[in-house]
């Protein structure tokens, strides 16, 4: 209940209190007036791992309440909802949805616990959630009730001043692969000139590549295909953004990085990432999300890295290799290594809203009941998840560029953050770099 009370003072103002009475209805108040906000008891299906909920759509705007997206509200949890949804008795105001029971099931990815419907890297996949099944995953949808929520309060107590929240975009890159030849053994060397050879006819390779990986030593060669990292901050200066770059500091399967932080080259990008004042994050490796332990060591091995190179950050935060996150697990593993947000909570196989916000919001463990000094910020698309063939395979074409835009401005509409991953590796084209500029620009 605390945890709620948090949230609705964090969106709305911090004056708001809610309580519980003694039949289970909530009420939100205000110290000094007598309006109420009646809200039903908090819904036992919401405080459930059931994957299973029904489904259905409110008709916000014919009862006199705008939905922000113009668009029927979806409604989890109930086949059917009462008309009014919102009442007026005196000077209160009786809501008839559960809207705070919908925020934690959503914001604490309570679906998620102990799922067994998991995809080749472990993970819950966006096919699975209740989301894509009932047709919202793109839309934000805590967002949007919390909006109606919004203009009760306003019309409850309309000399109120409640926060109007801007819409801000934060880019992020995992540092995957900082080089394409600059730290990889000899034998995958000898594959990738080969692979440039057959599938390319690209010759300049054999003397590019071993070229390259001889002077990466000191820095990374300004010619090596996968140091885009200028470019990437020079775009985010020219549109005032600030770049945040996740580094890999530890792991040994095959699904992790080729270079050590510690390795000089490595060192001087995260000097200079530092010095044009944009952000260094950590990246735990592949098999760390079920091992708290471990994104503490490589949390600790980031840190001190940066403590030697003399940076200093407000704070640190970063996002799960391939997205892999077990509820809640990894929430725990990212506050006892004491940093101060993650943004790993999107889905691979399709963008969209796993949280149903595009808002940061303080974390919550819904398994030891506990609030958390960590913050999540939902990641809203991946640069992969609309471009790979293996997800919605629309490459680089207009129809992958008005999926991002259209993702970016129904976080414009609500006021919230678009949280966009595109990797530094991710710009083997000319028209990827295109694709990014335009998703910046527009």
């Amino acid at each position: 209940m605390y945890w709620l009370e948090c949230l609705l003072k964090e969106r709305f103002q911090p004056e708001l209190r809610l309580h519980t009475q003694a039949d289970g209805q909530l009420q939100l108040t205000l110290p000094t007036q007598t309006a109420v906000i009646k809200l039903p008891p908090l819904s036992d299906c919401f405080f459930q791992a059931q994957k299973n909920l029904t489904c259905t759509y409110w008709e916000s705007t014919t009862e006199g309440w705008p939905s922000l997206l113009k668009r029927p509200l979806p409604a989890p949890g109930v086949s059917k909802l009462p008309s009014p949804l919102i009442s007026k008795l005196d000077s209160h105001y009786s809501i008839a949805y559960d809207i705070l029971g919908l925020a934690y099931w959503m914001l604490t990815r309570q679906e998620e616990i102990g799922s067994t419907n998991l995809d080749q890297h472990g993970r819950f996949p966006a096919t699975a959630s209740h989301a894509y099944k009932h047709h919202y995953l793109e839309r934000p949808i805590v967002d949007e009730w919390l909006a109606i929520l919004g203009q009760v309060i306003q019309r409850t107590w309309p000399e109120l001043e409640l926060k109007q929240p801007q819409f801000s975009m934060k880019v992020s890159h995992d540092v995957d692969k900082p080089s394409l030849y600059g730290f990889c053994p000899p034998n995958t060397l000898m594959r990738l000139i080969g692979s440039d050879l057959i599938k390319k006819r690209d010759f300049k390779s054999l003397l590019i590549a071993p070229w390259i990986r001889l002077n990466t030593q000191q820095t990374l060669h300004p010619q090596d295909p996968y140091n885009t990292f200028d470019w990437l901050m020079n775009l985010s200066d020219h549109y005032g953004l600030t770049s945040a770059f996740y580094f890999i500091c530890g792991g040994n399967s095959s699904h992790d990085a080729d270079y050590q932080p510690e390795h000089p080259a490595i060192r001087a990008l995260i000097r200079h990432i530092h010095q044009r004042g944009h952000e260094i994050g950590l990246h735990p490796s592949y098999n760390t999300y079920q091992t708290p332990q471990a994104i503490i060591t490589e949390a600790q091995r980031l840190k001190k890295i940066c403590a030697e190179e003399g940076i200093q950050q407000a704070q640190w935060g970063g996002r799960m290799h391939y997205l892999r996150w077990e509820q809640a697990i990894t929430l725990q593993a990212w506050e006892q290594a004491g940093m101060d947000y993650d943004s790993t909570l999107g889905y691979a196989d399709s963008p969209g809203f796993r949280c149903g916000t595009c808002f940061e919001y303080p974390a919550f463990d819904p398994v030891k009941q506990e609030m958390l000094n960590l913050r999540i910020r939902p990641l809203i698309v991946m640069e992969s998840s609309i471009i790979a063939e293996n997800y919605m395979g629309l490459g680089y074409s207009e129809q992958a560029l008005n999926t991002f835009l259209n993702l970016k401005e129904i976080c414009r509409k609500v006021g919230g953050q678009f949280t966009l991953l595109w990797h530094n590796s991710y710009f083997a084209h000319r028209k990827a770099k295109q694709l990014y500029q335009n998703m910046l620009a527009l």
